[in-house]
C-alpha cells in the first residue's frame, strides 16, 4: 500500500454519491425477492420429474414428447409446481396457480361470468384448463391441435353447453346455444369450408365473458353493432347512421339492434326460407315491433303501418307466398333505415320514384302523391281512395239489400203458394208431427249457433270472429253458454219424449239398429257399382237416417259431459289432475269438428244437396215426405210389420 493506494485487484467502481441513499432499498429489494424464489428452481430439472412421471403407469403421466411441443416446453415443472423442493416429493400437491404467471389474464377471468361463479362456489365453471386443455400439452391457438383454435372453439364450448340437461340447473339465457349455433349461417360455414365465420368468443369473449345484462358484456344490448361490426364493419358504420343505430346509441332499449332482426345462435343465412330477414319473414319480424301497441304508442310511429301493407296488394302478395312482392326491406331499406323527413331516406318524397322504379320501371314523380300504404283505417288521413271505399259501402247497403229485400219477399210468397199445394193435394204421409219439427228446429238453433261461438273461440282472427272481437261483455261466451243449456234442454225433453209417449217408443223402435240395414247398405254399394239394377227398399228410416240420429246421441253424451267439466273446471281442478281437462277440452274440440264436417258431408247432402231433393227437403217444415222417400217399403212390409203378421199368424193358429 505504499503511496496510500490500494492493489489493483482490490479497487473496485465507486458508488456515485446520488445512488448512495437508494443503495439500501436496492439491495433490501433484492433480499426479498431472493428470499420468495423457489430454491428448488434451478436444482430439480424436468428430466428428473420424467424419470417417474414419464412412465405410462404413472400417475399422472406426463407425455415428454408432447410436453417439449406445449407452449410451456421452456418451463421448469417447479416453476407451477413451486411447493415440490425434492424430486422425491409427496403429494397431492398444490393446485397450480395460473396467476402466478398469467396475472392480467386471471384477473379479467375473475371478473368473468365464469369467474364470478366459480367466486360462488360453482365447481362446474369453466376454469383454465376446461378451455385450454392439459397445461403439459397446451398449444398455441393457431396451431388446429388447439382446443382454443377458431375450428375447435365450438367443441370446446360444447363440452360444458353442449350438455341441454346440466345447462338448465343455471338458468341460462339459451337452453340449447350449440345445437342452434352448428345450424346457423355462421356455424354451418365453420363446419363446411373451415373458413373464419363467428365463433362462441367473437361474441361473447373469452377470459372477458360476460352476461348480456351487463354493461360491460359484448352482448349488452348497446354493444351489439360493434360485436357484430367487428366482422361486418360497412354494414355496422351504415346502421350506425340509420335511424334504429341512433337511437340505440341515445340509450333507446327498445331500438332493434342486430340481433332483434337476424336472431342470435340460430342466424341464418339472409336467402334462406328460415331466416327471419328473408322475403317471406321480415314483414313478420318487421311487425314485430311496428306492430306492438307499446311501442307505437311510445315512440309516436304510425298507428296502422304494419295493417295497411298487409291489405295492400304487395302485403296480399306475400301473404299468399309471393317472395317477389315488395315487403319491408324493399322500400324502407336494410340498415340504412331513416325517417321519410330524411334526404337521405329511400321514402323521402324525392327518393320515391327511384325506389319504385326498382320493380316498376318508367314511373314518374306523380308516384309521391298519395299514401304509399293502401287501406283505411280511423284516424287516417281521408284519400281519394278511401273516399271510393265509402262511396261503395253505401251501394253495398242499398242494392245487395234492395235485392235481398226483393228476394226474400218472392221466397216468401212461392213458399206459401207451394204449402198451399201441399195442403190441397194433401201431400205425403207425415213423417214428423209439430212436437217433431219444433225439436229439430231447436236442435238445428242451438248447434249451428254453438259451432259459431266455439269455434269464434279458436279463431279470434278470423273475419266471422270480429262481431265477438273488442268488446267488454263476453256476448260469444255467454252466448254458446245460453245455447248450450237449451241444448241440454232438448235433450231431456228428447229423452222423456221417446221414453214416455207412444209416438217416441214407436220411433225409436224405428230408429233401432237391425240386421237389415247392413243388408241395404251392401246392396246401395252394389247399386252404386252396377252390379244391381234396383235400389234398395229401405224401412221407415234408412241406414243414412239412423246413423245419423245415434252419432248424434253419442255426440251430445260427449259434448254435454265435457262442456260441463269445462264449465265447472274449478271443481273438475280440485278432483282431477291437470291433464284431465286438457283431455276434456281436446274431446270437446274434436268432438265438435267432427261433428260439423258430419252434417255438411252427410245430413246436408242428403236434405239439401240431393238432386232428388234440391234445394231443400221441405219435411223439417212440411212434416211430409220428400221425393226421395216415396220408395219406401210400407209399414206392413217392414221388418216391424212382418214380425206382427207373424205374431198374429201364431195366435191364430193357437186359437
Amino acid at each position: 500500500m505504499k503511496n496510500g493506494k490500494k492493489p489493483a485487484a482490490m479497487t473496485a467502481t465507486p458508488v456515485s454519491p446520488s445512488c448512495k441513499p437508494l443503495l439500501p432499498l436496492i439491495l433490501g429489494v433484492a433480499a426479498f425477492w431472493l428470499a420468495l424464489a423457489p430454491a428448488n428452481a434451478v436444482e430439480i430439472k424436468n428430466s428428473e420429474c420424467l424419470e417417474c412421471h414419464g412412465e405410462e403407469d404413472a400417475e399422472p403421466f406426463i407425455n415428454g414428447h408432447l410436453f417439449e411441443g406445449s407452449v410451456h416446453a421452456d418451463n421448469q415443472c417447479v416453476s407451477c409446481h413451486s411447493d415440490i423442493t425434492e424430486a422425491m416429493h409427496d403429494t397431492p400437491l398444490k393446485k397450480v396457480d395460473c396467476s402466478e404467471c398469467h396475472d392480467i389474464e386471471s384477473e379479467i377471468y375473475l371478473q368473468s361470468s365464469h369467474g364470478q361463479a366459480l367466486r360462488k362456489g360453482r365447481d362446474q365453471a369453466a376454469t383454465c384448463k376446461d378451455c385450454h386443455g392439459d397445461a403439459h400439452r397446451i398449444v398455441y391457438s393457431k396451431n388446429p391441435e388447439s382446443p382454443i383454435n377458431r375450428g375447435n372453439i365450438a367443441n370446446t364450448c360444447a363440452r360444458c353447453h353442449g350438455d341441454v340437461e346440466e345447462m338448465k340447473k343455471f338458468n341460462l339465457h339459451q337452453l340449447a346455444p350449440i345445437d342452434s349455433y352448428e345450424h346457423s349461417v355462421h356455424g354451418l360455414a365453420n363446419q363446411n369450408d373451415g373458413s373464419f365465420a363467428a365463433t362462441c368468443t367473437d361474441c361473447h369473449g373469452s377470459h372477458n365473458l360476460l352476461k348480456s345484462t351487463n354493461p360491460e358484456s359484448k352482448l349488452y344490448w348497446r354493444n351489439i353493432p360493434n360485436t357484430c361490426g367487428k366482422c361486418h364493419e360497412n354494414i355496422a358504420r351504415t346502421f350506425s347512421r340509420s335511424v334504429h343505430g341512433e337511437a340505440v346509441a341515445e340509450g333507446v332499449k327498445d331500438a332493434p339492434t342486430c340481433t332483434d332482426c337476424h336472431g342470435e345462435h340460430e342466424i341464418a343465412a339472409v336467402a334462406s326460407a328460415d331466416s327471419k330477414v328473408s322475403s317471406a319473414n321480415i314483414s313478420e319480424t318487421c311487425a314485430s315491433c311496428h306492430a306492438a301497441e307499446r311501442i307505437v304508442t311510445k315512440y309516436r310511429l304510425p298507428k296502422f303501418a304494419v295493417e295497411t301493407y298487409m291489405d295492400s296488394y304487395h302485403g296480399l302478395s306475400m301473404r299468399l307466398g309471393s317472395v317477389t312482392a315488395a315487403n319491408c326491406s324493399s322500400c324502407h331499406g336494410k340498415h340504412d333505415i331513416l325517417p321519410s323527413s330524411d334526404p337521405r331516406s329511400s321514402i323521402h318524397p324525392e327518393n320515391l320514384r327511384k325506389t319504385c322504379s326498382v320493380c316498376h320501371a318508367g314511373v314518374t314523380d306523380l308516384v309521391a302523391r298519395g299514401q304509399i300504404h293502401s287501406g283505411t283505417r280511423p284516424g287516417m288521413q281521408k284519400t281519394a281512395s278511401s273516399v271510393v271505399r265509402n262511396i261503395y259501402v253505401i251501394l253495398f247497403l242499398v242494392v245487395l239489400g234492395g235485392m235481398l229485400f226483393h228476394n226474400a219477399l218472392d221466397l216468401f210468397h212461392k213458399l206459401r203458394e207451394h204449402f198451399k199445394k201441399l195442403k190441397a193435394s194433401e201431400g205425403g204421409p207425415h213423417r214428423m208431427t209439430v212436437n217433431e219439427r219444433i225439436q229439430h228446429a231447436i236442435l238445428a238453433t242451438t248447434f249451428i249457433v254453438l259451432g259459431y261461438t266455439g269455434f269464434a273461440l279458436v279463431n279470434p282472427d278470423a273475419w266471422w270472429a270480429r262481431p265477438f272481437v273488442g268488446n267488454t261483455y263476453d256476448f260469444r261466451g255467454y252466448g254458446h253458454r245460453l245455447m248450450a243449456i237449451l241444448f241440454i234442454g232438448l235433450s231431456v225433453y228428447h229423452f222423456g219424449y221417446v221414453c214416455f209417449t207412444k209416438r217416441g217408443r214407436w220411433q225409436i223402435k224405428q230408429l233401432a239398429p237391425r240386421w237389415s240395414d247392413f243388408v241395404h247398405f251392401g246392396q246401395m254399394i252394389g247399386f252404386y257399382m252396377g252390379l244391381r239394377k234396383e235400389r234398395a227398399r229401405f224401412e221407415h228410416y234408412s241406414y243414412i237416417e239412423k246413423a245419423e240420429y245415434w252419432a248424434l246421441v253419442w255426440g251430445s253424451v260427449i259434448m254435454v259431459l265435457t262442456g260441463a267439466l269445462m264449465t265447472f273446471n274449478t271443481w273438475t281442478l280440485a278432483h282431477f289432475p291437470k291433464w284431465f281437462l286438457d283431455v276434456c277440452i281436446a274431446i270437446h274440440y274434436y268432438e265438435a269438428i267432427l261433428a260439423c264436417a258430419a252434417i255438411i258431408i252427410w245430413h246436408f247432402y242428403f236434405v239439401m244437396f240431393d238432386p232428388e231433393e234440391y234445394p231443400v227437403k221441405w219435411t223439417f217444415i212440411s212434416g211430409r215426405e220428400g221425393p226421395s222417400d216415396k220408395e219406401r217399403l210400407s209399414p206392413e212390409e217392414s221388418t216391424i210389420g212382418k214380425k206382427k203378421e207373424k205374431k198374429a199368424a201364431q195366435k191364430e193358429t193357437r186359437e
